[in-house]
């Protein structure tokens, strides 16, 4: 019965849409003389050229994920143990991604670099990271990490952040004209199915949406899973995500964004969801929800503060300047992809950079293996 309802709701809240579509205006474009937030978020600001990701600034960034991806120690395995013989080394267990802390971190810091390199072939650390990059993504390593994911008691391992991630590096991949890059993509292939297979099982199961600010958010997991749907043209996968996030978000409205954030969010549960469904949506469908959504974006005098970090050094803590750079990416997707709509959200992408990329370099650890991945992809997301 509450499948019915909520199939009803959703078949009503489509049609409403579709009745006020022809009303939507645009957003009138921010100017200077508009308000004074302007100038008070560009006080606030780096250099343009620091908030533009450069050839100098990809030879600095790149130095982050090429060290730590072969940093063995500290590592969290996340493991799910049901013998002692399951008690190996992170390398002996995840050859190809025992680096960075933890799996998924291992996984974007690959796709950092692969994404760097596709922008600049030119980086001075080139021929290493293509190095590092066969030795780590090589058939046999690839093999030995999608067995542990076929066993049972691993079902769940790195769901679904972890799976977004392999899927992103499957994509970059996918999309790089370079002469390693169809072998490594062919390596990489079976755990890429794999991680498809585990989507195409998970998802219709689940129930309800997870709409926390850290690893376990359903919507994230979604986003990316989708653009590596979209890059393959898995029709199967793409349509799946589309009907699950319909199923899940499209009756929403009124996100709390003044209760955000939490103190461990690096991803904000409603800007998220935004990014999902600017994905699956047709525009006018998708700006109609939005209105219902989160109104408060379509304003040309929005505000967010940025999150601010206490102690660099707690791994929990540092979070928050994750969530600066999760934000960001969203505002550029919107203000890229509906310019006339969302052009004033870009400089608060540039604030939320701004804020955090300062304390990037010579970071502790706890965010230093992880945060270059997420300055990365905000400031690929920028244009």
């Amino acid at each position: 019965m509450k499948k019915i309802i909520l199939l009803s709701l959703g078949l009503a809240f489509i049609a409403c849409k579709n009745e006020q579509e022809n009303n939507i205006q645009p957003v009138n474009e921010i100017t200077e003389e508009d308000t004074s937030i302007v100038e008070d978020i560009k006080g606030e600001l780096m250099p343009l050229e620091d908030i533009q990701l450069t050839l100098s600034k990809a030879n600095k960034l790149v130095e982050l994920p090429l060290e730590c991806i072969s940093t063995k120690y500290p590592y969290r395995l996340g493991q799910t143990l049901t013998s002692e013989k399951d008690l190996k080394t992170p390398d002996s267990l995840h050859p190809a991604f025992y680096g960075c802390f933890d799996w998924h971190s291992a996984v974007h810091a690959h796709w950092s670099l692969v994404n760097l390199l596709k922008q600049f072939p030119d980086l001075e650390e080139a021929d290493a990271i293509k190095e590092q990059l066969q030795l780590h993504l090589s058939e046999e390593n690839i093999q030995q990490e999608l067995k542990y994911f076929k066993k049972k008691e691993n079902k769940s391992f790195e769901r679904t952040y972890g799976w977004a991630w392999l899927l992103k590096l499957s994509e970059e991949l996918h999309t790089w004209n370079d002469s390693i890059a169809k072998p490594l993509q062919q390596n990489l292939q079976p755990l890429a199915d794999q991680v498809v297979e585990n989507y195409m099982e998970f998802l219709p199961k689940l129930n309800y949406p997870i709409r926390v600010g850290e690893h376990e958010n359903t919507a994230f997991g979604m986003t990316f899973a989708y653009d590596y749907a979209k890059t393959t043209e898995n029709e199967k996968l793409i349509n799946l995500i589309t009907s699950r996030a319909k199923d899940f978000y499209l009756g929403d409205d009124n996100c709390p964004m003044g209760w955000e954030p939490s103190g461990f969010d690096f991803l904000s549960p409603c800007l998220e969801e935004v990014d999902l469904m600017q994905r699956v949506l047709a525009e006018q469908t998708f700006k109609m929800w939005l209105k219902d959504f989160m109104p408060g974006l379509m304003q040309k005098d929005f505000e967010l503060t940025p999150g601010e970090v206490s102690d660099r050094t707690d791994g929990k803590l540092v979070h928050l300047d994750g969530l600066n750079y999760s934000r960001a990416w969203v505002f550029y997707n919107l203000a890229n992809k509906y310019e006339d709509d969302f052009k004033h959200l870009k400089l608060i992408g540039d604030q939320h950079v701004s804020h955090s990329f300062k304390d990037l370099f010579g970071d502790s650890y706890e965010g230093g293996h992880w945060l270059g991945t997420f300055s990365i992809y905000a400031l690929s997301q920028r244009k």
